[in-house]
Parts: C-alpha cells; sequence; structure tokens
C-alpha cells in the first residue's frame, strides 16, 4: 500500500493541555493526535505541527502533517480521528498533500489573536479566552505604538530566554487593534513568531496602554533588543492561533474530496 501525505486542520481549547508539543508525562495536544492516529492508522505516525503553542493557548487553525498507508477517505479519515479525540480538540478539517509536504517547514506566514477584556468586572464567560485588565486602556496610544512593529525587524525584546537559539529577525506583515465593546483585540501576522513574541508584545502593549510607558517605546524596545526592558508577558490563555498559510508551490495538492468543518 503507498503512502499519502495528510494535512491536518485543527482547533483546540488549550485550558486543560501544556501546550501542543509531546512531554513526557504532561498532556499535549500533539501527543493525543499522535495517539489517535496511531490507533486509526494501526502504525506508528510522525506528527509535525505548524507552531508549538504554549500551555493554555489555543487554536482556530493550526496545521499537521503526517504520512499514512491507508484507502480511508478524508471524510471517513477525520471522523475516525475525531472519535479518538477529547472534545475540546477538534480536526476541521483533512486533505491531501504533496508528498514532502511539512506544516511547519512550509508554512508561508502565521496569524495569532490575542483578546483582552477590558471591563470593571470580568466577565466570567470570557475567563478562559481573555486577559481580564480592569483600568480603561489608551487604545489609540496603543495602536499608534503598534505601526512600529511592522515591516522586518530584529525583535529579540520579545523573546523569551529558550527561544534565542534561532535567527531573531521576522517580517511582520500586519499589526493591528480592534475593540468591540469592552473586548480589545490584537492581531498580528508574520512569517514567523519567536517564543513568546506575541505574548510579550502584548504584555509591552498594555505597559502603554496604562500610561506607563509612551507610545515611542516600543519602537525604542526594537532597537534596543534587550528583552529586560521589555514588559511582562502576558498570561497564555488570551492568545490564539487563528490561521497558518502556505504557498501554492509547497503543493497542498488537495484532491477533489476534502473534509470541512460541520
Amino acid at each position: 500500500m503507498s503512502r499519502r501525505t495528510l494535512r491536518l486542520t485543527l482547533a483546540y481549547d488549550g485550558t486543560a493541555y501544556h501546550g501542543w508539543q509531546t512531554q513526557p508525562v504532561m498532556t499535549t495536544v500533539q501527543g493525543l493526535l499522535t495517539e489517535a492516529s496511531e490507533r486509526v492508522f494501526g502504525h506508528p505516525v510522525k506528527l509535525v505541527g505548524a507552531s508549538r503553542t504554549d500551555a493554555g493557548v489555543h487554536a482556530l487553525g493550526q496545521m499537521a502533517s503526517l504520512s499514512v498507508e491507508s484507502r480511508l477517505h478524508v471524510l471517513a479519515i477525520r471522523a475516525a480521528l475525531n472519535s479518538q479525540l477529547p472534545p475540546d480538540i477538534r480536526i476541521t478539517e483533512v486533505a491531501e498533500a504533496a508528498p514532502g509536504f511539512d506544516s511547519r517547514r512550509s508554512a508561508r506566514s502565521k496569524r495569532y489573536l490575542y483578546l483582552i477584556d477590558n471591563e470593571p468586572l470580568a466577565n466570567p464567560l470570557l475567563r478562559r479566552y481573555t486577559w481580564h485588565i480592569s483600568q480603561r486602556l489608551d487604545l489609540p496610544s496603543m495602536r499608534n505604538a503598534l505601526r512600529s512593529l511592522r515591516g522586518k525587524h530584529d525583535f529579540s525584546a520579545f523573546c523569551a530566554a529558550s527561544g534565542r537559539d534561532r535567527t531573531p529577525t521576522c517580517t511582520v506583515y500586519s499589526a493591528r487593534l480592534l475593540a468591540r465593546r469592552e473586548v480589545v483585540a490584537v492581531l498580528l501576522s508574520a512569517d514567523s513568531f519567536l517564543h513568546h513574541m506575541v505574548r510579550n508584545i502584548v504584555g509591552s502593549l498594555v505597559e502603554v496602554g496604562r500610561g506607563h510607558r509612551p507610545v515611542e517605546w516600543m519602537a525604542d524596545l526594537l532597537l534596543g533588543r534587550d528583552r529586560r526592558r521589555a514588559g511582562p508577558t502576558a498570561p497564555p490563555h488570551g492568545l490564539t492561533l487563528l490561521r497558518v498559510t502556505y504557498p501554492i508551490e509547497s503543493a497542498l495538492r488537495e484532491r477533489d474530496h476534502h473534509a470541512t468543518a460541520t
């Protein structure tokens, strides 16, 4: 039986998990999905995720790839995998990909969302997905501060110590702040992200929003490249991986059958 490369799209509530990446003893999304895949396909699999989301971080558009031996239709694969997973992890799409497709290395960009509940009293229905800040934030100043992040920069000032084994240069395609009533949304799209980069950016933005730092401070942090000068790391539960995109030439050769969320 010939091998097939599959591309999986996942959504999950990360509250109960120690992040994406498989860890000894700890329960992770990758670990559970690998176990589910091996039960469904009956052989060991190597599962590659596009983003190694941290403990408590959520996803609506995480991507994963794996090579399997199976004649099952992609709709049947989706159903079989979901039957083996807890309800806070769902495979929303299964598609055929070209041989050699790697969901992490082939990715062109990622888009993250960070949510802040800016109500005086925390909304209990939002507590798992937002950072509650009761002090009224200066949103225009935060928007102005975000502008300095757009483009290609060294983001060392926003990188956790554990992520400094790779190049700190990233290209931010989009950096936006939106507000609907008392919920503030920070949206960042880039070709890549450093460890804790989004959460460190948000933590620094909140310092500007609270009036503790001037708008120009974000640009100064970029130039200084010193994590110790930046703001605190925002809590993980406000962060969601929205989407991972791939160039057409990366050979996501989806055949005429594919699975979509129901």
